[in-house]
């Protein structure tokens, strides 16, 4: 009888092949340098940033402004931060039952400790949104007004908050205020510039006017200068027909007043064979509208040397020179000397800077308007025009109407209103925002109580 077999063991047994292991570390080596690359990627550290959000929680009851259709929320708002985040960094704000508001930006050295840039959880901030951003902001401007000089991103608004920049022929003038949007700045300049080429406008230069005090807010330096290759900052504008030398790098806030482009053509109707008083002229833009609309005579008066002598070239520059007069005086200091003098003027036109700042200042800014309008009314003959104003958002348009009713009460005069204007449709105004509604300009005739 024959011995039995051994029983044999019939599971196959694979020996690891040596080109596998080898092909296993070269992936793992790939990956690892793959990643430090990326790491040492700037951009894609800065999209990945995005992708990593904080979520900030607002208090019961709080953001009633943003829900009402602002694009701000306060520090003193916010419940609780969930998650890291660095200043400037792209954050959720969820309301305090965890329904989803926006996503903005956050700066927790700022009152204003969140802008939103968004309402919708699906839209990512990239170069594509800036770019649809850019675009809109554009189109909007061409459907609007005249796009040789005008304001281009104006901050909340365009919901892009935070930023402006102004065109002045080719040129480009930008302020940022916020750090978050300063992150995205290169950015938006470089889709603005692209957008604007489509449309035949081709930008030879881009100048920083960062210098507001604000920036000190956000835990931000002041800067100026030019972005990218340097220009002559000196650039030739036209405004309804009238020229201006503008200086970009020297010129208040970003150069030129853009806002009151159409109040000033609104005036100058007013002015043919007039003798007017420009009160505030700074570089002469609503005495030269005045005057190359036939006015008589114009007094343009301000209490800058160096505005005053740009409004004198101003006026060369758009031959009236022999009609059009600047003086560098304070106005508040001036007015009552020309009323002792028995001075009366067809049009008075007063355009100050903003006397107020902060809600904390607005008692003393009604005193200011106060006075400023009573003092021009009294310069006004029987039957003429007062134009004026006011750019301070703080100074809303009922404490404005109600101080300018004080003056005329208060020297005897009745108004007959001619008309009601804001700023120009370039610095649109957002319903909500109110910080986008800031200029109110009033014209009337004054007459004398009959």
């Amino acid at each position: 009888m024959a011995e039995p077999r051994p029983v044999q063991n019939t599971s196959i047994h694979h020996p690891v092949r040596p080109h596998i292991i080898y092909f296993l570390i070269m992936v793992i080596l790939l990956l690892i340098i793959f990643f430090l690359y990326l790491c040492g990627n700037p951009d894609f550290v800065k999209k990945e940033r995005l992708k990593i959000m904080a979520d900030v929680y607002i208090k019961k009851g709080e953001g009633r402004s943003f829900k009402s259709g602002g694009m701000w929320f306060y520090d003193n708002e916010i419940d609780r931060i969930e998650g890291k985040f660095e200043n400037g960094d792209i954050i959720d704000v969820l309301d305090f039952d965890g329904y989803y508001l926006g996503r903005g930006f956050i700066n927790t050295n700022s009152k204003i400790t969140i802008r939103i840039l968004t309402r919708h959880k699906d839209v990512n901030i990239d170069r594509e949104f800036i770019k649809k951003r850019v675009k809109d902001a554009v189109k909007y401007r061409l459907d609007t007004v005249d796009t040789s000089s005008c304001r281009l991103i104006f901050g909340e608004a365009d919901y892009l908050p935070g930023i402006v920049i102004d065109k002045f022929s080719d040129i480009l003038v930008v302020e940022s205020l916020a750090l978050g949007i300063d992150r995205l700045k290169a950015d938006i300049i470089e889709c603005l510039k692209e957008e604007l080429a489509s449309h035949g406008m081709n930008i030879r230069g881009v100048y920083e006017r960062s210098d507001a005090k604000v920036r000190l807010n956000e835990g931000m330096e002041r800067v100026k200068g030019f972005i990218g290759e340097p220009f002559d900052t000196k650039v030739e504008i036209v405004e309804n027909g009238v020229k201006y030398m503008v200086n970009v790098a020297d010129g208040q806030k970003t150069g030129f007043f853009l806002d009151q482009k159409y109040n000033r053509a609104a005036v100058g109707r007013l002015c043919k064979g007039a003798k007017v008083l420009d009160c505030f002229t700074h570089t002469g833009s609503f005495a030269l509208n005045a005057a190359t609309s036939g006015a008589e005579s114009v007094l343009g008066v301000d209490a800058s040397e160096l505005a005053v002598a740009q409004a004198a070239k101003n006026a060369e520059l758009n031959g009236v020179q022999d009609r059009a007069k600047f003086i560098c005086r304070d106005v508040f200091e001036l007015l009552p000397e020309l009323e002792k003098q028995g001075e009366k003027y067809d049009v008075v036109i007063l355009d100050p800077p903003a006397f107020t700042k902060s809600r904390n200042s607005v008692k003393n800014a009604i005193k200011g308007y106060r006075e400023i309008n009573l003092r021009g009314m009294k310069l006004v003959k029987d039957g003429g025009f007062l134009a004026t104003c006011s750019c301070s958002h703080f100074m809303t348009y009922e404490l404005f109407t109600e101080t300018i009713g004080q003056a005329a009460r208060n020297v005897h005069k009745r108004l007959r209103q001619v008309e009601f204007r804001t700023q120009a449709p370039d610095h649109p105004i957002l319903w909500a925002a109110d910080e986008s509604y800031y200029l109110k300009f009033y014209i009337f005739q004054v007459v004398d109580e009959k």
